[in-house]
């Protein structure tokens, strides 16, 4: 690996106090840069010229630029600052995979892993006239002018060329230029030194919110404005700006269902990978990770990463809800436990699960609580799809309640609870709530828990409406040491997760291709495990 202490710097738009030992100078005792202008002459002759044309639109920037002017008719007249973010340091001088702001991707269509840095900055039209622009579109919208700052390549003749480890083309590669990214996005684009005063601009006369917990350099320009201008920052603005970027994810349009569709299928993929791997994980002391290692390869080649750290959970290990450890064996007889879900390069996921019999044939006691989990899915995937007589439609807390009714039942029958269903399926109840801790599903898209920050009523308790996407995931958890599970059942755990469309008149699986019953479980597994 490259020494990447040298020159890193900080964001060109941080207002922080200079350190009193530059990060440039901090790799110094490990790395030299050449500093004579015979050097700086020579790096900068003989390289041939850049290739000509500008990129097509993106796919993403008709879809991108209408949430733009969806979230400027809700803040008429008021700037909205929405940071990319910032690199994350992993440990000293080596980073985090950048991953850009939700918020930021959903606005302006860029995904992967472009502009650490970068900010979207909706600036208020006033009397139908837009802002100075230098290219792209002028307006989103009826309410503002969408400008995107961010860091364009240097010149080969310059210092960032070559010794800068933040930005340097030898260091993290060619960047676009501004008209690249005007052509592909359709956004006015600005060099982020510009950023600041833009931001300033009559910050005493215009409203500024910015997305909380972006961007810390960001936020800071932007109270540093507030200040200058005699403005008392109000944190809850900023809240209530992330609250309504959150709702605005809620429907989703034709393309980004699209997107959902096509991670959902590579997932598919991935999960065949998983299947295929799961005889070398039998033989391997940490199994899981094998398991693991096979999708992430995946997730990688056919996307642009995990949506998510993979649960891979072997037996009891699957009793604990959160299990990214992956680091045990894999036992044939045993049940593995697989949550994952691929990110596309638009940075929509998926997010699946499975649960899968090592060696490809479930138990009868591992049958009767994969039905009864199986069953729980069936009744919310029943209840998802109601449209009733007035055209009125489920709120998105009975898809828990259904599920919840169907594993209170089987319980019951097992014994297992101390009252009748319908006792502990009551507020004061809730019994059987001992072995399925979580929520039955949650909102799904470019984050994988989306739209969290919505309120309440535009969440929990909303009717389902077309173009909402979500997840159906009820299981049940027995630990082997929890002594009011039958003896036969301890130790195991079942989970089964599908992805649900909102459709005009009902609701779809886009998992349904991912076999989820017992018998199509298991002929899956015999047929993938036939090919090797």
């Amino acid at each position: 690996m490259t020494d990447r202490a040298t020159d890193t710097g900080n964001p060109p738009h941080a207002t922080t106090e200079p350190d009193p030992q530059p990060l440039e100078d901090r790799g110094s005792n490990r790395s030299q840069r050449p500093t004579s202008q015979a050097f700086r002459e020579f790096i900068a002759a003989n390289w041939g010229p850049r290739p000509g044309g500008l990129p097509e639109r993106l796919p993403s920037s008709d879809s991108a630029a209408a949430h733009r002017a969806a979230i400027g008719t809700q803040f008429g007249g008021e700037r909205l600052v929405i940071p990319a973010g910032a690199l994350v340091v992993r440990s000293n001088d080596t980073d985090y995979r950048f991953r850009p702001h939700s918020a930021f991707a959903h606005l302006t269509g860029l995904g992967t892993d472009q502009e650490p840095d970068a900010v979207l900055v909706l600036d208020p039209n006033r009397g139908g006239e837009s802002a100075p622009v230098t290219g792209g579109e002028a307006h989103d919208g009826e309410t503002h002018t969408a400008t995107l700052y961010f860091r364009p390549r240097a010149g080969r003749d310059t210092e960032e060329f070559y010794a800068n480890a933040r930005y340097g083309e030898l260091w993290v590669g060619v960047r676009p230029s501004l008209e690249e990214i005007e052509s592909a996005t359709g956004l006015n684009c600005a060099h982020i030194d510009s950023f600041a005063d833009a931001v300033a601009k009559d910050a005493g006369q215009v409203t500024i919110r910015v997305v909380p917990q972006a961007d810390t350099a960001v936020t800071e320009v932007v109270r540093a404005a507030q200040k200058q201008a005699g403005v008392q920052p109000d944190e809850s603005l900023d809240a209530a700006l992330a609250e309504k970027l959150s709702e605005l994810r809620l429907i989703k349009d034709e393309w980004e269902i699209s997107e959902m569709q096509k991670a959902v299928d590579v997932t598919c993929s991935g999960f065949e990978h998983m299947i295929r791997a799961l005889p070398r994980a039998t033989v391997h002391p940490r199994g899981e990770r094998v398991i693991e290692g096979a999708f992430a390869a995946l997730s990688r080649e056919e996307g642009n990463g995990l949506g998510y750290d993979t649960i891979a959970a072997s037996g009891n290990n699957a009793n604990t809800l959160h299990w990214i450890v992956n680091d045990g064996p894999v036992r044939p007889g045993d049940l593995v436990l697989i949550d994952a879900g691929v990110e596309v390069d638009s940075l929509y996921t998926a997010d699946i699960t499975r649960t899968l019999p090592v060696d490809g044939r479930f138990t009868e006691p591992q049958k009767r609580v994969y039905q009864a989990v199986l069953d729980a899915a069936e009744a919310s995937m029943a209840r998802a799809r109601e449209v009733r007589e007035d055209g009125t439609r489920p709120r998105f807390r009975e898809l828990h309640e259904a599920a919840m009714e169907v594993l209170a039942h089987r319980l019951a029958g097992w014994g297992m609870l101390p009252v009748s269903a319908e006792e502990s399926l009551a507020p004061e109840g809730q019994y059987h709530r001992r072995w399925m801790v979580h929520g039955t599903s949650h909102h799904l898209g470019i984050d994988v828990h989306d739209c969290a920050q919505a309120r309440r009523d535009m969440y929990l308790d909303a009717e389902l409406r077309p173009g909402m996407i979500f997840t159906i995931e009820p299981g049940l958890y027995f630990r082997a040491d929890d002594l009011a599970v039958p003896e036969d059942m301890r130790g195991m755990a079942v989970r089964i997760e599908d992805n649900i469309l909102v459709t005009e008149d009902g609701a779809v699986r886009l998992s349904e291709d991912i076999p989820r019953t017992i018998d199509d479980v298991e002929n899956w597994m015999r047929e993938i495990l036939a090919e090797r």
